[in-house]
């Protein structure tokens, strides 16, 4: 936080004073689909229920028939995310917290990995599943986990879903998750989206919309750069070769041309977006 906006909070785990966005991005495309600002100290799951119901309301009034896969991690493991997905015909693979009864499950395989483990002097990773139901679930579901030896002790985590394959391409769908991380950073750290200095949250909240924009528009001209052959680049590095440079606009009337220094090393970009195939 910049001071003293209104909404800001301190959260007990990230330990700070702070806002806490909820954003959701479309795992195929790294697509931004919305970035809601919330106060600092939101549960993560908070407004996920009614946020996922407008979307699957926008998606299905445009695409009918198509499938929806939801995953996310354990801050979203809520009963009321899994039966909305379950009657939306939504296909779910989120986190859930370990817990006494869930590691006494995990005990068995978390063992035959610790002795693998000890004859090979290699990580073990092994995968298994077990239908469990908490005492606040109204249903039992069935839960994949992981159970890892590594170096530096064993590892334990789970998911519960609604998939039917098989309990390692589970999870190693569900672990696919950590790219986001990455689409995140260059929403925060690459478009400035922590820049909310503003003392009402209203305003806040347009600013944090306003910083999404810009994620929208670098990652479309990296999207069109690919397209035309380059590698995929960060959004910092884009802007500072594409945007963040001296040159002159002259709008036409009938078309908008850019003037630049002769030894500016981003023209090749530019040179590639004028010439992609489609450009009106």
């Amino acid at each position: 936080m910049h001071g003293e906006q209104e909404g800001s909070a301190y959260h007990g785990y990230y330990r700070q004073h702070m806002y806490h966005p909820l954003v959701i991005y479309d795992g195929d495309t790294n697509q931004l689909i919305t970035a809601v600002l919330r106060p600092g100290n939101s549960h993560a799951s908070r407004g996920v229920v009614s946020i996922l119901r407008r979307l699957v309301r926008a998606i299905r009034g445009r695409w009918p028939g198509v499938r929806i896969d939801l995953r996310a991690d354990s801050g979203f493991a809520s009963p009321a995310l899994y039966e909305l997905c379950e009657r939306e015909g939504i296909i779910y693979t989120i986190g859930l917290t370990p817990n006494s009864r869930l590691e006494t499950l995990a005990e068995p395989l978390r063992a035959t990995a610790l002795a693998q483990v000890d004859e090979t002097g290699e990580k073990v990773r092994l995968i298994g599943e077990t239908p469990y139901q908490a005492g606040s679930w109204d249903v039992e579901r069935r839960v994949v986990y992981k159970a890892e030896a590594l170096a530096k002790g064993p590892n334990t985590r789970f998911v519960v879903t609604n998939r039917t394959a098989n309990a390692l391409q589970v999870y190693d769908e569900y672990v696919d998750r950590g790219e986001p991380e990455n689409w995140i950073k260059d929403l925060k750290n690459h478009c400035f989206a922590d820049r909310l200095s503003c003392h009402a949250f209203w305003a806040n909240q347009f600013r944090l919309l306003l910083h999404a924009a810009v994620y929208w528009l670098l990652d479309t001209l990296r999207r069109w750069l690919m397209n035309a052959g380059m590698e995929r680049i960060q959004l910092d590095t884009l802007r500072l070769r594409l945007l963040k440079i001296g040159g002159w606009v002259r709008e036409l009337a009938t078309m908008v041309r850019l003037h630049l220094a002769s030894s500016h090393p981003g023209q090749p970009l530019w040179a590639m977006l004028a010439a992609r195939p489609g450009r009106s």
